[in-house]
Parts: C-alpha cells; sequence; structure tokens
C-alpha cells in the first residue's frame, strides 16, 4: 500500500468521548494527531456518539482542533450512515480518510466499512484507536480484511511530513508536537 499523502488526507475523530474511557494513552494519541492535522492544513471531521449520554468530545482533543471544527452528533454506529457527516466529508474532495477514535471493533470498524463501501481509502491508527478487552484487536482484523490499511500515530505523522527538512521545521515550529505521547525517539 502506498505512502499516506496530506494533501489527499483528513483525519476523522471517532466518539472520543469520556463516556468510552479509553485505556493508555490513546486520547492523548489522537489530540496529538488533531494538533499535527490543524498544524499541516490537514482538515478534521469529528463525530460524537449521543452527546447527551455520551459527553462532548474530550477536552484534551478539542483544544487542538483546526478553529471552526464542529463535531457531527451521531445516532448510528457508522458515520458513513449519516448522511450530514458523509456529506461534510464528500466536501474537502480528499479521498483518504484517517481514522482514530473509539471503538475499534464497532464505531471505528463499521464507519471504516462504510467509508471504503464509498470508494474512500481507509488508513486506521492503530494506537489511536480503542476498545476493551481483545475487541481492539477484532476490531483491526476485520476492517484489515475489507482493505482498510493499518497504520501508527507516529508513522502517519512521518508520511505527512516526508522528509527530514519538513520534519525539523515542524518541531522547531511546533515543540509540542514534536512527538507523539508514550513514544521515546
Amino acid at each position: 500500500m502506498r505512502l499516506l499523502e496530506r494533501d489527499d488526507c483528513v483525519l476523522m475523530v471517532i466518539d472520543a468521548q469520556p463516556g468510552f474511557q479509553p485505556p493508555g494513552p490513546v486520547i492523548a494519541r489522537i489530540a496529538w494527531l488533531a494538533g499535527v492535522a490543524a498544524a499541516l492544513g490537514v482538515p478534521v471531521v469529528v463525530t460524537e456518539e449521543d452527546p447527551g449520554r455520551n459527553g462532548p468530545t474530550a477536552g484534551e482533543v478539542a483544544a487542538r482542533l483546526p478553529p471552526a471544527t464542529r463535531a457531527h452528533a451521531k445516532l448510528v454506529f457508522g458515520l458513513a450512515d449519516a448522511p450530514q457527516i458523509l456529506a461534510a466529508l464528500d466536501g474537502l474532495g480528499r479521498r483518504t480518510a484517517v481514522l482514530t477514535g473509539l471503538e475499534t471493533d464497532v464505531c471505528v470498524s463499521q464507519s471504516a466499512l462504510g467509508l471504503l463501501d464509498h470508494g474512500y481509502r481507509v488508513a486506521v491508527v492503530t494506537d489511536a484507536t480503542a476498545s476493551p478487552g481483545e475487541m481492539h484487536e477484532a476490531g483491526l482484523r476485520r476492517m484489515r480484511d475489507a482493505g482498510a490499511t493499518l497504520v501508527h500515530a507516529k508513522g502517519v505523522y512521518y508520511e505527512w511530513v516526508r522528509t527530514l527538512e519538513a520534519a525539523r521545521a515542524f518541531e522547531a515550529a511546533h515543540h509540542d508536537l514534536a512527538e507523539p505521547p508514550g513514544f521515546s525517539l
């Protein structure tokens, strides 16, 4: 599978809400990727499953979103089944959806499958998605078997910046985004 092309990507933040309480640094990695996307001009589409029950997007993620990013309420599991979300995504004119969020085996998986059905290239960020127990790996397998590419947060960053010169310039301008949470370079 070819590298991610930054100018064709949109970062999808799926249901990164307190009601799902993911383990480990998942929310921090989603926030980091949102900050990287904002700094590089990659659009971000945010969904919130039943925000009245599960709460709004986690504060640390919301703080990193590009200005004027709005969350789309979602009362279905797969975002491609919500016409307003699919229209927002289609309106961006980009064909590669980079998926982060919760939960891997339900909302992320159903979103990936729906986007694949709509002709999108789908890359799932394995360490910026989560589900309880074995369900994370089960969801990743399902998406991979359907044609999604599995990537990790650090890999997305380096595919978006591509060159040593661009990485050094980014790191000089954005010290707080120099490396993903939970990694030591």
